[in-house]
């Protein structure tokens, strides 16, 4: 398969989620995740999809109520994504803005000292 396809299918997969978390759940909590990226693997069998929160929840605890709300966000996806199988969803918290927030703080500690 091409890669763009499989790049096509992420941006896809991202869009549709993004779309049934912010109108099709009740869960408050996950109205709060926004999509980062989303990794589909070659033969389409999983999507590695990544997500921050606005929620002051522990990470964990997030990632372990996405991944519990994974056979429903799927079983939506399957109505909309036009894919024969729909990946299996691997939610994993994006670290990457808090980590980009720490640096951001430290060089401007340095800054102002």
């Amino acid at each position: 398969m091409a890669s763009h396809k499989i790049e096509r299918i992420a941006s896809d997969l991202i869009k549709y989620l993004s779309n049934i978390l912010l109108t099709e759940t009740r869960d408050e909590l996950l109205k709060t995740i926004t999509l980062t990226d989303a990794k589909v693997s070659k033969d389409l069998s999983i999507a590695k999809v990544y997500f921050t929160s606005l929620s002051d929840m522990d990470h964990k605890e997030i990632e372990k109520e996405m991944k519990e709300a994974a056979p429903y966000l799927r079983g939506k996806l399957a109505k909309v994504l036009e894919v024969r199988n729909i990946p299996e969803l691997d939610f994993i918290y994006d670290e990457t803005i808090e980590y980009a927030s720490r640096i951001e703080k430290i060089i401007e500690d340095i800054h102002n000292n």
